[in-house]
C-alpha cells in the first residue's frame, strides 16, 4: 500500500486498492481519456477513407501509422496535459481535440487538415462510444471471468455435497431433508442463467451529431449517406449501432447491463447469507489460519469475514447500480448533463461487486463440511418423518391423516422408537409399511441427488 492508497477517501482506492487496481485502466478518468483518444481518431481515419470527403485526402500508411501510435502510446503525461487545457476552457471533450490537434501537428508537421478532428461531433459521440468500449471491456475481461470463477467453485460445491444429507430449514424450523448439493445447486443454477443473459445484452453506441439527426454533417457534405456511414463506424468498434437518439445515447443499454448484475449479486447475496447462516450452525467449518486473529479481545473465533465483506460490497455496489440504472434512462429534451457526473461513478459501482466477488472466493476456499454435526442435526428431528407417512395414509384413503400426524408430532419430541411404533399400528399395505419403516432422516432425499446431476 502506497502512501495515495493510505490517505484516499474512498475505500476502493485504499483499504481495497490491490482487489480493484484492474479496472483503473477503464474507469479512471485516465482511463476514459485514452478510450476517447482512440474513438476521435478513429472516427478521424474513418472520415479519411471516404472518397466524397475531398478536403481530407486518404491517409497513407504513414499517417496512419502515427495516429495509432498516439492512440496505442497515449500515456499519463498526455493525460495530464489535456488536464491542464481542461481547467483552462473548462470543457473535457474539447480539450482533447485541442490536445490532437498539437499531438497530430508536432508529429505531422501539418500535413492533415486538422480541422476535421472531432468533424460534426457533439461530446457524447465520442463519450457514448468511449464506455461502449469501457463496458464491453469489462464485461469481457473482468465481470464474466469473475462469475465464471465464482459458478465453477460453487459448482464444485455442488458436485462434492451433492450426496451429503442435510436437515432443510423452512422459517428456521426442522423440515423435509435436502443434501447441502442440492441447496447449492439452487444458486448455482440461477447463477448461470444471469450469466446467460448477461453475455446476450446488447451494448449500443451512435455518433450522429447534435440532436441525432446529422444535421451539421448534412450541410457539409449533403451527397454522403451519414446514417450508414455511423452504422458503419459503430458496427466496426464491435458493438451495435442504435439509430435514435437525441444528443446522448440514451443508455438503456447500460441499465439493462447494471440491473443484470443487480440480480446476479442478489443472488450471490442470498448465498452469501446461506452460508454464513450454516457456519453458524456449525454445517460448515473453516480452515484455521494461524497468522489470522479473529477477534480483538476472544481468542477462539474464526469469523466468516469473507462472506460478510462480500455481503457489505454486494450492497453498496447494488445500490449505486439501482440509482444509475433508474438515472440513466430519463434525459431532459434533447440533452441535460446529469447523466454525466452518474457515469462516471460506474467504476465505483462495478468496483464494490469486484471486492465482492473476490471476497466470496475467499470464503469459498475455506470451507469444509462438518458430516458429523449434519448427522445429528437430522438424527434429533425424526418428526419430519411425519410428511411421509401422512402422505401414504391419504395414498390409502385414511381420513384425517394430516390431523393425526399433526397431533402426534407438533411442538413435540419425537425419535425412532415413536416414529416405527406408530408405523406398525397402520392399516396399510405390508410393502409400503416396509418402505416407511425403511425411511430415516438421512435418507428421506426424494431426487435431491438426481437433480444435482442434471445440472453438472
Amino acid at each position: 500500500m502506497n502512501v495515495f492508497s493510505i490517505t484516499a477517501i474512498s475505500p476502493i482506492d485504499g483499504r481495497y486498492f490491490e482487489m480493484t487496481s484492474i479496472l483503473k485502466k477503464l474507469f479512471s478518468e485516465y482511463g476514459l481519456l485514452k478510450f476517447r483518444i482512440k474513438i476521435e481518431i478513429l472516427w478521424l481515419k474513418q472520415l479519411s477513407m471516404h472518397a466524397e470527403l475531398k478536403e481530407l485526402p486518404s491517409f497513407n500508411q504513414s499517417i496512419i501509422k502515427i495516429l495509432t501510435e498516439i492512440e496505442e502510446n497515449f500515456n499519463e503525461e498526455d493525460a495530464l496535459y489535456i488536464k491542464i487545457l481542461e481547467k483552462k476552457n473548462q470543457h473535457d471533450v474539447k480539450s482533447i481535440e485541442y490536445f490532437l490537434k498539437n499531438k497530430i501537428q508536432m508529429q505531422l508537421n501539418c500535413s492533415i487538415n486538422l480541422e476535421f478532428i472531432h468533424f460534426s461531433c457533439t461530446s457524447d459521440d465520442i463519450n457514448n462510444l468511449a464506455y461502449a468500449l469501457i463496458l464491453k471491456d469489462t464485461r469481457k475481461n473482468i465481470l464474466i471471468p469473475l462469475w465464471d470463477n465464482i459458478i465453477q467453485e460453487i459448482k464444485k460445491m455442488v458436485f462434492k455435497y451433492k450426496n451429503i444429507a442435510i436437515l432443510s430449514r423452512t422459517h428456521g424450523q426442522a423440515a423435509t431433508p435436502s443434501t447441502m448439493g442440492k441447496e447449492i445447486a439452487n444458486f448455482l443454477y440461477r447463477m448461470m442463467r444471469q450469466l446467460k443473459i448477461f453475455k446476450k445484452i446488447d451494448i449500443l453506441g451512435k455518433i450522429n451529431g447534435t440532436v441525432g439527426n446529422y444535421n451539421a454533417h448534412h450541410v457539409a457534405y449533403p451527397n454522403i449517406n451519414w446514417h450508414k456511414f455511423s452504422q458503419e463506424f459503430v458496427t466496426g468498434l464491435g458493438i451495435k449501432w442504435n439509430p435514435f437518439t437525441t444528443q446522448i445515447e440514451p443508455h438503456d443499454y447500460i441499465s439493462e447491463l447494471l440491473d443484470c448484475i443487480i440480480r446476479f449479486n442478489n443472488i450471490l447475496l442470498d448465498f452469501n447469507r446461506d452460508i454464513w447462516s450454516y457456519i453458524s450452525i456449525n454445517y460448515f467449518n473453516q480452515n484455521v489460519n494461524e497468522n489470522e486473529v479473529g477477534s480483538s479481545i476472544m481468542p477462539h473465533k474464526i469469523n466468516p469475514i469473507d462472506f460478510e465483506n462480500s455481503e457489505g460490497n454486494l450492497g453498496l455496489s447494488n445500490s449505486i447500480m439501482q440509482h444509475m440504472s433508474n438515472k440513466l434512462l430519463i434525459s431532459r429534451w434533447q440533452r441535460d448533463l446529469s447523466d454525466s457526473t452518474v457515469l462516471r461513478n460506474l467504476g465505483v459501482a462495478v468496483s464494490y461487486s469486484v471486492i465482492a466477488y473476490k471476497s466470496v472466493l475467499s470464503g469459498i476456499s475455506k470451507l469444509q463440511i462438518n458430516k458429523k454435526v449434519l448427522f445429528t442435526d437430522l438424527e434429533m428431528h425424526w418428526e419430519i418423518l411425519a410428511e411421509p407417512i401422512q402422505t401414504m395414509m391419504r395414498k390409502n384413503n385414511i381420513k384425517n391423516s394430516y390431523e393425526i400426524l399433526k397431533k402426534m408430532t407438533r411442538g413435540k419430541k419425537i425419535n425412532q422408537k415413536l416414529i416405527r411404533d406408530f408405523i406398525n399400528t397402520l392399516n396399510i399395505p405390508d410393502q409400503e409399511k416396509r418402505q416407511l419403516q425403511l425411511l430415516t432422516p438421512h435418507n428421506y432425499l426424494g431426487y435431491a441427488s438426481r437433480i444435482v446431476d442434471e445440472i453438472i
